[in-house]
């Protein structure tokens, strides 16, 4: 059964927790308003979403058990880093089902995300002319593929999810048939890119040393809520130089290290507002779990990130 929408919203939390199948965290790292716009399609084979965000974020989860994973960039109107690797503009994203992964993701990048069931996907995958290749290609995240034959695949991808949310079939049927020739048609596309003559089979992309400062950083900052480490004590944990942190961050996340880890936390506390009730917890409590304990100081910089006082945030609604 075929399952579509389209949504808008001024919040990334709402916007993340929408993306169906997904389990993810989304912090928003530059201030000030969020638009974000999400369009997806669930098939039994397959489930394609696009979406686009006004403002820098970091994404952190785990990708969604017994599929394989792919994203297609749309837009890359900034610096890009995929499980610490570099991206382009001709880069494909993949991970395998089940795994942990972190995306900083710049502002206003959209993004078309397509995910097969691993059995759907290994079957036309043995279909292909080399199977053992593609394979190979699949054990890292990032898949640079030939410049002109990925934007030709970008547009008829787009082209084939755009059909998809404008044409549905009443008869279950016809549906059906229109589903399957939905989810054949998209993998025929990324089948065929990492195929193509022009893609290197033997390319390896490591994972950058400034990624991992600053992924290493995120964790501890988000495992130590209530004694949350300072810059100084990071760089003393990873023995490296405060100028290197300071280098990682500028690099990675286009801002200092103080920004980004105070941004996540603010972010954690967002989540926290947003899923509890006002009646089982108080802005200050919530606020302390993640390391603020000075309120004013804390409202202030909640209200600059998020264009909005930690008191006007919607919190859970009472059930019935």
């Amino acid at each position: 059964m075929r399952n579509q929408s389209i949504s808008h919203s001024r919040d990334i939390h709402v916007h993340a927790a929408t993306v169906q199948e997904w389990s993810q965290d989304y912090s928003q790292l530059t201030a000030g308003s969020a638009e974000c716009s999400l369009m997806q399609l669930t098939t039994p084979g397959c489930h394609v979403f696009r979406e686009q965000i006004n403002q820098r974020v970091v994404q952190h989860g785990v990708s969604p058990r017994g599929k394989m994973c792919f994203a297609v960039p749309i837009t890359v109107p900034g610096s890009i880093r995929m499980q610490g690797r570099d991206v382009n503009d001709s880069s494909l994203f993949f991970l395998h089902g089940g795994e942990e992964f972190m995306f900083h993701m710049p502002m206003g990048m959209e993004l078309l995300s397509i995910t097969f069931e691993s059995e759907l996907f290994e079957q036309a995958l043995a279909q292909t002319a080399s199977p053992k290749e593609v394979s190979q290609l699949l054990r890292q995240p990032v898949i640079r593929v030939s410049s002109p034959r990925f934007a030709q695949a970008r547009r008829r991808l787009l082209a084939l999810f755009a059909q998809a949310l404008v044409h549905e079939d009443l008869d279950s049927t016809r549906n059906r048939q229109s589903e399957l020739a939905l989810e054949q048609a998209m993998l025929g596309e990324l089948l065929q890119l990492m195929s193509d003559p022009a893609c290197d089979k033997s390319q390896r992309s490591a994972s950058s040393t400034r990624s991992f400062i600053v992924e290493k950083c995120h964790r501890l900052a988000t495992e130590h809520m209530l004694d949350v480490p300072s810059v100084i004590e990071l760089c003393q944990r990873l023995q490296v130089s405060r100028r290197t942190v300071q280098n990682s961050f500028r690099s990675v996340t286009d801002t200092t290290p103080l920004n980004y880890l105070r941004s996540v936390r603010l972010n954690g506390v967002r989540r926290t507002l947003m899923s509890t009730r006002a009646s089982q917890l108080t802005i200050g409590d919530a606020a302390a779990q993640w390391g603020f304990f000075h309120l004013s100081h804390f409202a202030a910089q909640y209200q600059e990130l998020f264009a909005e006082l930690p008191s006007r945030t919607a919190r859970a609604a009472i059930a019935s």
